[in-house]
């Protein structure tokens, strides 16, 4: 998901940047529109922007005409912006088979928009005409999705399509089959397209989306990037400092693994290298850190806003539970990257190269609409769209007073046509994750799938949280963090609520495991972006970046078997003792990882850290005393082997 990409502040060539976007982000792969062209189709997106906002606020109108027709107009803008193919776009041009797909893609989608009542009161009973539309509307959104999202998610939503009309769908007849299931997904707002990831998307991820368009031209990331600098860029290995900070900050309103990591990786990468950081080790870092955005609070990234609808709480609730795993999430590699420095002996930034602090904090009020939101967020007094179109007022207030990027009426329309292209790719995402999560249920599949994994695992839960892990990050290659929650939500999540897993902590749990996906080997996208800005080797990059993310892969175990850690049943003692414990369990592995503590750690001492960390990380007093034991027993070693040393180069 991408509510807004981040311009490059410093030293980089910018066709090198685009061509990185263009390589590992389908929706940076558009087509090129100049002159007059481009105005029509900003003003088109701008349009589409206002209608958004007008739909959220004002209309009164049945879900299946809202939906439908939202639906409708991401299907026409998406064939206005994307072409079939990487690297064949001429300027102004649009050919004609694509106009056909625009018209009768969003045609389809219309149609049942002006026809909705005629539909509604036929309950399951089509006409032949209908059933053909419904089919062109599908197919135009699996190849809308191909184009902006990618080919995986394709493959996964054909199969179960594919698996519903051969053997999930028990009527003898296919035409019967091909009418029941086309009814089913493409004409309710219960199950299908228009079902609950297009509703919470066209209610409320559509605000957020532009929103960030909105603040983005306030200049609030180029800001992160110099206040992180200040900070903790003349420390130790401060670079990669900078990139975790920075990336921490950015992920409070954006979602964008590889946006993150071009972004800023523009930016930190280069001075990582510079200042001795080997290539792998810079890309995995800021790669590690920017895939972190999708789980930072407030806006974290769209699956947040699906969780809230599915598990039925506010979104507030969701904001603040995420908070602790977060930030140990950032903890984490923040430690790995201060531990690699310490042993490289890695310098940081010379005071001529640090921005100063003191400048900065006057524009600290760039900060203001996002301080504002997390307030109406966190008090909720307002909905989550009222909260982000005040945040979004506010950001063209901030903006007047910006002398570096006032904002303009220009920029405002500039601002609504970025919205506009953004909800593009989140809006198919989850259209196709509607597809694949209705045709699990109506083939009863995820029954099949949640009794399978429970008589696999039998009555141990370690072994079903395992297997779900498993089956999350394999779906969640090359697949939107917003569709493998759809997908999970609808299979994984049900077998942890049946294993006694609450169910705020499943829906964490998978949700966690969709992410890490952009990490983890073989199809890490934005390990991938890093390594191609730091010209290192991808694969490389990617396990090292698994390595610096490690906390995403032991948190979600940890809020799972003890949900204490996301504030369910629990005391604010118990919360601080937790916070402490983690704080210190993280390092433990950090250390372990990285082979270094007050020095270079033996074998052993790398064993030790390692339980000792993990039995913090585990909420639980038996587990927290002998973790300390075991961390402290490591920690008088080091003392111990340092004094030697020490005694031996007097």
């Amino acid at each position: 998901m991408l509510f807004f990409k981040k311009k490059a502040s410093v030293s980089a060539e910018p066709m090198d940047l685009d061509a990185v976007m263009k390589k590992f982000d389908r929706e940076s792969n558009t087509r090129i529109w100049e002159g007059k062209p481009k105005i029509v189709v900003n003003c088109i997106l701008a349009i589409f922007a206002l209608f958004c906002i007008y739909v959220t606020f004002f209309a009164t109108w049945l879900d299946a005409i809202r939906l439908s027709s939202f639906m409708g107009s991401i299907v026409l803008i998406g064939y206005l912006i994307y072409p079939a193919r990487k690297g064949t776009q001429k300027v102004n041009s649009i050919p004609w088979y694509d106009i056909l797909l625009m018209v009768v893609g969003s045609g389809s989608f219309f149609y049942y928009t002006f026809d909705a009542m005629t539909v509604i009161q036929q309950g399951n009973k089509f006409e032949m005409h209908q059933i053909i539309i419904g089919i062109i509307g599908i197919l135009c959104l699996l190849e809308l999705c191909r184009r902006c999202v990618g080919i995986p998610i394709i493959v996964v939503a054909s199969a179960f399509i594919i698996y519903a009309l051969a053997f999930g769908l028990t009527n003898p007849d296919m035409w019967r089959r091909i009418e029941g299931l086309v009814g089913k997904l493409f004409y309710t707002t219960t199950s299908g397209i228009l079902s609950t990831p297009v509703n919470t998307c066209s209610k409320y991820i559509a605000i957020f989306i532009i929103f960030g368009a909105f603040l983005e031209r306030t200049g609030i990331a180029d800001f992160f990037i110099k206040i992180s600098n200040s900070i903790v860029g003349g420390f130790s290995g401060g670079p990669a400092k900078v990139a975790v900070v920075a990336s921490a900050l950015e992920g409070m309103v954006s979602g964008s693994s590889v946006a993150n990591t071009v972004g800023s990786g523009s930016v930190t990468i280069p001075l990582m290298k510079k200042t001795g950081y080997k290539p792998e080790f810079a890309a995995a870092a800021e790669a590690s850190a920017s895939t972190g955005g999708q789980i930072m609070p407030p806006i974290m990234g769209a699956a947040a806003f699906l969780m809230a609808e599915n598990i039925g709480v506010p979104y507030s609730n969701i904001v603040v539970r995420a908070i602790l795993p977060a930030c140990l999430y950032f903890l984490g590699v923040f430690i790995a990257v201060h531990l690699e420095a310490k042993k490289e002996g890695l310098r940081g930034l010379t005071k001529e190269e640090l921005p100063r602090f003191l400048p900065l904090l006057k524009q600290s009020y760039l900060l203001l609409p996002l301080i504002l939101l997390i307030a109406l967020v966190g008090s909720g007094s307002r909905s989550i769209a009222y909260a982000a179109a005040i945040a979004i007022v506010a950001a063209i207030v901030v903006g007047l007073f910006n002398k570096e990027n006032r904002i303009t009426p220009k920029r405002i329309w500039e601002a609504l046509a970025a919205g506009g292209q953004g909800m593009i790719t989140v809006a198919v995402a989850c259209g196709v994750a509607g597809i694949i999560a209705g045709t699990i249920t109506m083939t009863g599949l995820a029954t099949m799938l949640i009794n399978g994994i429970l008589a696999l695992a039998g009555d141990k839960i370690i072994i079903a949280l395992f297997l779900t892990m498993l089956t999350c990050i394999v779906l969640g290659m090359g697949v939107p963090t917003t569709a493998n929650y759809c997908i999970m939500a609808a299979t994984c999540a049900p077998i942890l609520i049946k294993m006694g897993v609450p169910d705020l902590a499943a829906h964490f749990f998978v949700f966690y495991f969709g992410i890490v996906a952009d990490l983890t080997p073989p199809v890490a996208l934005a390990a991938y972006a890093g390594a191609a800005i730091a010209q290192a080797n991808p694969m490389k990059t990617a396990f090292t970046a698994t390595k610096l993310a490690i906390g995403a892969f032991i948190v979600p175990y940890v809020f799972a078997l003890n949900p204490a850690m996301l504030f369910i049943d629990t005391t604010v003692w118990e919360v601080i003792l937790i916070c402490v414990t983690s704080c210190v369990g993280i390092f433990g592995v950090s250390a372990s990882l990285e082979g270094y503590f007050l020095h270079n750690m033996s074998w052993y001492e790398r064993i030790l850290s390692a339980i000792g960390g993990l039995l913090l990380i585990y909420p639980g007093l038996v587990t927290d005393l002998v973790g300390l034991g075991l961390i402290a027993v490591v920690l008088v070693a080091q003392l111990l082997t340092k004094k030697k040393f020490a005694a031996l180069n007097a």
